[in-house]
Formats: C-alpha cells, sequence, structure tokens
C-alpha cells in the first residue's frame, strides 16, 4: 500500500462505516415496529448485535493494519533508496 492509495482506502472505510451504520440503524427501526412477531424481533435485534459488533471490533483492527502496512512501506522504501546511491 502506497500512500498515494490513501484516499481510495479512507473513502472505502467511510462507506463500509455508512453502510454498517444505515444497516444496524434500519434493523433496530424494523424490529421496533409493530408489524414484527416476537421471535423476528429477536432475530433482528440478534442480528443487528453481530453487525454492530463488526464496527466495533474489526474495522479498528482493519485501519491499524492498513496504517502499519503504510509506514512499514515508506520505512522500506527509505532504505531500499539509500542503498543505490
Amino acid at each position: 500500500m502506497e500512500v498515494g492509495g490513501l484516499y481510495q482506502f479512507v473513502l472505502l472505510l467511510v462507506l463500509v462505516g455508512m453502510i454498517l451504520g444505515v444497516g444496524i440503524l434500519v434493523l433496530d427501526k424494523f424490529a421496533q415496529s409493530s408489524g414484527v412477531t416476537a421471535t423476528a424481533a429477536t432475530s433482528l435485534n440478534n442480528t443487528r448485535d453481530a453487525i454492530a459488533e463488526i464496527s466495533t471490533s474489526w474495522l479498528p483492527l482493519i485501519v491499524i493494519v492498513a496504517v502499519l502496512a503504510i509506514i512499514l512501506t515508506l520505512v522500506i522504501r527509505s532504505f531500499a533508496g539509500a542503498g543505490q546511491r
């Protein structure tokens, strides 16, 4: 990963965050509607909780790995360029 690809990566993270947020909101509102049975509401709430786990545990880990990849690429390229002189 290069610094030039950072823009696309940030846009991807924002898009994934927005999709997760909207999905969680829709599931929550749908589970609270009056036309849903208790079993369906329980299933919707379980699905909402499972999706919320992605945004609280996996998304920060993905960001950390991407930032470390960018830093490692910059460091390795700086040392590789010094050896060619």
